[in-house]
């Protein structure tokens, strides 16, 4: 519910929702050849638990840079000068 409070989107800009998603699919990748790699040296716990672990980072990577990859910038303050009076 806090996250509808702030001033800044909880959802990044679209570039780093790309690289995000860039970042799943690398490690999906990553995670087909360790598991290929292995079929015939390592029994299926182990290769399950190796490949388990790539997906957890790469899941964990794109979550970061969905929520704190991007957002927008601070408002910068503005210079208050009050307008003179008329003395005419």
């Amino acid at each position: 519910m806090n996250l509808l409070l702030f001033d800044v989107s909880p959802i990044s800009s679209p570039a780093f929702i790309f690289v995000g998603i860039a970042i799943l699919f690398i490690g999906l990748a990553v995670a087909v050849i360790v598991f290929k790699m292995l079929k015939k040296t390592v029994k299926m716990a182990v290769r399950m638990a190796i490949v388990a672990a790539i997906l957890i980072a790469a899941l964990i990577g794109t979550i970061a840079f969905f929520v704190i990859g991007g957002g927008t910038p601070k408002r910068p303050e503005r210079n208050y000068t009050p307008t003179p009076n008329k003395t005419r």
